[in-house]
C-alpha cells in the first residue's frame, strides 16, 4: 500500500540535519521511501511511502521523527491516483 506522510515540522534545525535516505534506510523491512519533498519555507514536507500498513508505518516513524515532525498519514488511493511511481505502482 502507498502512504502520504505530511511531517509539519517543529524543529527546522534538527529536521534539516536529518538524511531523508538514512531515516528511510533504517526503516526495516517492508518500508520503502517512493519520494522526499522537501518544503521551501521549512513548514511542511511530503513523503510517499510504500508499506505494509499505515500502522506498521506510524510505529516505526513517529519515534524516528519524535520532536521534529508531528506527522499525518493519509492512505493512497491506488485506483484513482495519478503520477505514482511505476515500480510502486506495480507493485514491486
Amino acid at each position: 500500500m502507498h502512504i502520504v506522510v505530511e511531517h509539519r515540522i517543529i524543529d527546522l534545525d534538527k529536521f534539516s540535519s536529518m538524511d531523508a535516505a538514512e531515516v528511510a534506510g533504517g526503516g526495516g523491512p517492508g518500508f520503502k521511501l517512493r519520494q522526499f519533498l522537501p518544503p521551501q519555507d521549512g513548514s511542511v514536507a511530503t513523503c510517499l511511502w510504500e508499506a505494509d500498513s499505515t500502522d506498521s508505518l506510524r510505529e516505526w516513524l513517529d519515534p524516528a521523527t519524535a520532536g521534529v515532525t508531528e506527522n499525518t498519514y493519509i492512505e493512497v488511493d491506488e485506483e484513482n491516483a495519478i503520477g505514482l511511481p511505476a515500480a510502486a505502482a506495480a507493485g514491486a
